[in-house]
Order: structure tokens, then C-alpha cells, then sequence
């Protein structure tokens, strides 16, 4: 072994267990592991941020960006309502999810299944009212365990057939993986969702409330009923099974500026009517599209984009210049550019209209206007924005554009026309066109620990391989099974690919496992299929840490789990992925 290969493994140690001890941030120690592997020469000083331009990288940023313009749109709205019910229990919502992320990753990237389904999940946790880490990581899981089964599902399968047709003349066909990892994803799934997800840590914020705030007093707010509404024509009793499915309760009408009696529950709505509502900001934006509904305002000037309306929940103090006057005697939207859309008070509910009620000291109010003109009318009235929750308006005319769009770009590369990091490049470019994705705030979402995790680690992953660590590790552990039963060797090389795949990504252990692999049958006089098969399978089962698969790292930061929250439900996957797989291998592929 080498000084060099010697230096790498014992950084690479201090590193994953610094990584599992939690104390400090998994950015942090990433960087200070990139830095000090500059300094000792074992990354070379032209390739010390070459992991930032990775590949890898961009897919996990552009795949956050594309999750924020698909709930923008409204999109995940329409998703949700098909898949997700408030009703069903953890077991049974994971293995819904689960098994519609398994069939999209067959026939499709798995990053992108997941970038699809990632917002959908946390929609379907906050209004089940669960942390979101219980359901994030099972998704996760079997969007890769999905990839497994047919030819495009994952890079690993690819790369596997690729060197089939290299070294024996004829590459595996698009369903030749799915004997095998259709069984697999099947039986790996079923484990997640009824044993899996109790494995995993309880987080900080598990005992809060599902966006870890707060919980408000629904807000009193008008909901303009436009021409092509789904509203017009129907009495309001007619609108309450919908209001119920979003949380909403109707309470009263506006028609040409009066308040009709009582709760006008048989009253047939005209267009231009509004509707008095009572229900959180995120409830009136999901059941404004339902039936599509405007805010009052919402059209904006020539000025701003639709997509740069935002949503500001602010409390009123007593010096505020607000208190103890309406928004309407403050002409706020005339002189300000910012409507007053709704007024939370302790629950009690008022007569008049919500620009005409006099605001009293503690009320909670919700403004509607651009995302910079928003802060500074706040600061003017003199009242204080609650905790930033990210209540943005939702573009429900552009769901089906953003799905087209995505949808469209996921195709051309899944036939090859497109490379997947060009192909989610331009959807993000287009929903900036498209003001799906205000251009001003298309860096917010990406979470830039994790970008900087992945860049630290993979010029790191790139040294180890380059010093020939990796390789040294496979023959090592397959030497030691020398002499023993074929699937024995199997078996030990579907370990040391997964343990790879841990610490590599999966495109790099399959590169290194399918020669290997070739080479270890070609020396047991054994089916070399087998042994491809087994590296295909492990190479893609990288459950163990967040920097093994892009799914794993896009998760990170919105499941807020640490480093070492991942190995607990990952090993007994693994475990029976192996046991699970080596029959099937040997039953489909005779050694």
C-alpha cells in the first residue's frame, strides 16, 4: 500500500466519522477534508473545485430549482389531490409513493422521479400534519430501488451493458434487469414501508407542527370569483365539499361591494362576486386554484411579474401606524402597491369587509405584493413580519405548462437525444422565461450545504480512485473468498460495491465493478452475467450515506436529517437487498 493510498484512507476515515458524530456541519467537514487533501498533494490544485462543476452538482441544484417551479405552478397541487389522502397512515402513504416513485424510475432518471415527487411529499406532510423525515428517505429509497429495473432507469445499468457488449459482443436488453431488480424493488419497498421508516431518528422539530411553526388562527379573506371560474353559476353550498378537502371554510359572499346576510350558503355565484373565507394562507392559495378563484390585486401592474407576488404575514403592534385604522382609509393599495388580503384575531370573526375593518393591536395580517416592495411597506406601516415561511402565490394557470415542460425535457433524455444535467438546464431556463420561477429568487432554493458537500467529496472520491484505494479494497476482500463456492465471491463482490457506492457515486462503482466482475468469473470458469448482475444491483443500492446517490443528497436538506440518520434504515435495506438478490441472480443467471 501506498504512502498516498495510506493518507487517503485515513482522511477518508476522520471524515465519515467526524460525518456520523454530528457535532459539526457535513459542509464543514467536507471542505476542511478538500483543503486538507490540497495541502498533502492528493488532489491536484487544477481539480480542487472541479467537484463544483461535477455533473452530480448541478443535477442536485437544477433539481431544486425545478421542485420550486413545479409547486409555484400549482402542479404539485394537482398531483397531490390524485395521490395523496390526509387519512391514510404513514405505512400506507410511503408504499403509495413508493411504488408510483419505483414505476416512474423505471422509465425514467430516478433523480428526476424524485425531483417529480419530492414536493408532492412535503405538500402531502404538512397537510397530514407529520414531519416530513418519516416519508422523505423512503421516497428516496425506492426511487432508486425503482431505477434498478429496466435499462434507463439508473446510469449503473447503462454503464453495465455497455461494458457487456465491450467484452462479450452484446449488450443487455432494456428488461434484461428486470427479473432481477424488479424483485428486488418490489421486496425492498415492502420492507420500507412497513418496517423501514420506523427506523428512522426522531428530528427536532418531530413534535411541532408540520411546517416546524407556529400554529395560526385561520385568516378571515375575500377570493374574487372571475369570469371562467369554476365557482360560477353554483350555489355556495355547492362549493363546500371542495372547501372541506382544502381546509377552507366559506362564510359569506360580497356582491357588487355589499355583504349579503348570513352565510349565503344558497346563493348562485356571478362573476366578479367574492367570497369570504376563513382557513390558513397555504389553504385559501390551494383552494383560490381548486376552483380558480383571484386574490383581490393578484393581476399585477406592469411593473412586477406575476411570479414575484409573494405573500407576507405580518403582526400589528400597538405604535404601528395601521392600528386603529383600515386598509382602505390607508388607501394601502392605491399609495403602497400591497393588499390587505386577510385578518387573523384570536379566532373571532367581524361584519364588515376585510379592507374595512378597523386592524386592532395583535392582529395577524396577511399582504399580498411584490417581493421587494413587500418588506419595505411592512417597515413603513411599522408592523412585524412573522417567521419567513415561504407563502408564495401560486401560478395555477401554469400547472400544466411546467408539467409539460418537464415532462418533455425528461423524455428527450431518457432517448438519449439530451443529456440530463443539459436537459433540466434549460426547464429551469424556461420557467425563468416563463415567470414560473422568479429569476430573482432561483438561488434561494437551492440548499448550498449541500451543493458544497457534494463538490468537497467528489474530487476526494476521484483521488481515491485514482490512487488505485478503490481497487485495492475489491481485490483484497475477493481474494479472501478465493477458493470458496461461486456464490460466495458473488456475494462478497456485491458488498464491496455497495460499500463503494457509499462513498463514490454509482456511475463511478459501476466503472470500477464491471471489469472486476469480468475478471472474477473469467477466473472461476463462471457465467460472467451473475457477476454483472451483481455489480448493476449493488452499484445502484447506495443507502448508507447522503453522498452515494443524488437522491440522498437532494433529501438532506429538506428532510432535515444528519449524516448519520441515513445507515439506520440503509443497512437492513441492504442486508436485504443481498439476500434477496443473490437467489434471483442464481436462478436467472446459473453461475
Amino acid at each position: 500500500m501506498s504512502v498516498e493510498q495510506i493518507q487517503l484512507f485515513i482522511l477518508f476515515a476522520a471524515v465519515f466519522a467526524l460525518l456520523f458524530w454530528g457535532r459539526w456541519r457535513y459542509d464543514l467537514i467536507a471542505f476542511s477534508a478538500l483543503l486538507v487533501a490540497l495541502v498533502l498533494g492528493l488532489v491536484p490544485t487544477d481539480q480542487a473545485f472541479s467537484g463544483f462543476g461535477h455533473p452530480a452538482t448541478v443535477i442536485v441544484a437544477l433539481v431544486l430549482v425545478i421542485s420550486r417551479g413545479l409547486l409555484n405552478s400549482g402542479a404539485i397541487d394537482l398531483i397531490t389531490r390524485q395521490m395523496v389522502d390526509a387519512g391514510r397512515s404513514v405505512a400506507a402513504h410511503i408504499a403509495v409513493m413508493s411504488g408510483v416513485g419505483a414505476v416512474l424510475s423505471a422509465f425514467m432518471n430516478n433523480v428526476a422521479a424524485m425531483a417529480l415527487l419530492m414536493p408532492v411529499d412535503l405538500q402531502a406532510a404538512k397537510k397530514a400534519g407529520r414531519p416530513v423525515r418519516r416519508t422523505l428517505m423512503p421516497l428516496s429509497f425506492a426511487t432508486i430501488l425503482g431505477g434498478m429495473v429496466t435499462l434507463i432507469g439508473t446510469p449503473p445499468n447503462i454503464i453495465i451493458a455497455s461494458f457487456r457488449e465491450r467484452a462479450l459482443g452484446e449488450p443487455f436488453g432494456m428488461f434484461a434487469f428486470t427479473p432481477v431488480g424488479g424483485t428486488v424493488a418490489i421486496i425492498g419497498i415492502a420492507f420500507v414501508a412497513l418496517i423501514g421508516w420506523r427506523l428512522i431518528p426522531k428530528g427536532d422539530g418531530d413534535d411541532a407542527p408540520a411546517d416546524d411553526l407556529r400554529a395560526l388562527e385561520g385568516f378571515l379573506a375575500e377570493l374574487v370569483v372571475p369570469e371562467k371560474s369554476k365557482a360560477v353559476g353554483q350555489e355556495v353550498r355547492d362549493l363546500y365539499p371542495v372547501g372541506d378537502e382544502d381546509d377552507v371554510a366559506i362564510i359569506g359572499v360580497v356582491r357588487n361591494g355589499k355583504r349579503l346576510g348570513g352565510f349565503s350558503s344558497t346563493v348562485i355565484l356571478r362573476p366578479n362576486d367574492m367570497l369570504i373565507v376563513e382557513a390558513t394562507a397555504e389553504d385559501i392559495d390551494r383552494f383560490r386554484g381548486t376552483l380558480g378563484l383571484e386574490f383581490l390585486g393578484e393581476r399585477p401592474d406592469r411593473e412586477t411579474a406575476a411570479g414575484d407576488l409573494s405573500l407576507m404575514e405580518v403582526v400589528v403592534p400597538r405604535e404601528s401606524r395601521l392600528a386603529g385604522r383600515s386598509a382602505i382609509s390607508m388607501r394601502l393599495r392605491a399609495r403602497r402597491g400591497v393588499t390587505l388580503l386577510g385578518i387573523s384575531r384570536k379566532g373571532k370573526r367581524f361584519s364588515k369587509r376585510v379592507r374595512h375593518e378597523t386592524v386592532r393591536a395583535g392582529d395577524i395580517l396577511l399582504l399580498l405584493g411584490s417581493e421587494d416592495r413587500l418588506p419595505d411597506v411592512a417597515n413603513w406601516l411599522g408592523v412585524l413580519p412573522l417567521a419567513e415561511r415561504g407563502l408564495n402565490v401560486t401560478q395555477h394557470r401554469k400547472a400544466w405548462l411546467a408539467v409539460g415542460v418537464f415532462a418533455a425535457a425528461i423524455s428527450i433524455s431518457a432517448f438519449g437525444l439530451l443529456y440530463l444535467a443539459t436537459a433540466l438546464a434549460i426547464v429551469v431556463a424556461l420557467y425563468i422565461f416563463l415567470d414560473i420561477v422568479p429569476i430573482r429568487s432561483v438561488y434561494d432554493h437551492i440548499e448550498w450545504p449541500v451543493v458544497v458537500l457534494l463538490g468537497s467529496m467528489i474530487p476526494l472520491g476521484v483521488a481515491l480512485e485514482n490512487a488505485g484505494g478503490t481497487q485495492l479494497i475489491a481485490i483484497a476482500i475477493v481474494d479472501l473468498a478465493a477458493g470458496l463456492p461461486s456464490w460466495v465471491v458473488l456475494t462478497a463482490l456485491m458488498l464491496v460495491v455497495m460499500t463503494l457506492s457509499d462513498v463514490l457515486n454509482n456511475t463511478a462503482t459501476a466503472v470500477i465493478g464491471a471489469p472486476i466482475a469480468v475478471d472474477i468469473a473469467s477466473r472461476l470458469n463462471a457465467n460472467p452475467d451473475g457477476f454483472l448482475m451483481a455489480v448493476a444491483v449493488a452499484a445502484s443500492c447506495a443507502f448508507l450515506t447522503p453522498i452515494g446517490h443524488k437522491n440522498n443528497t437532494l433529501i438532506l436538506g429538506p428532510g432535515g436529517y444528519k449524516f448519520g440518520d441515513y445507515w439506520r434504515m440503509g443497512l437492513p435495506l441492504e442486508v436485504v437487498v443481498v439476500a434477496v438478490s443473490v437467489p434471483v441472480i442464481l436462478m436467472v443467471f446459473p453461475l
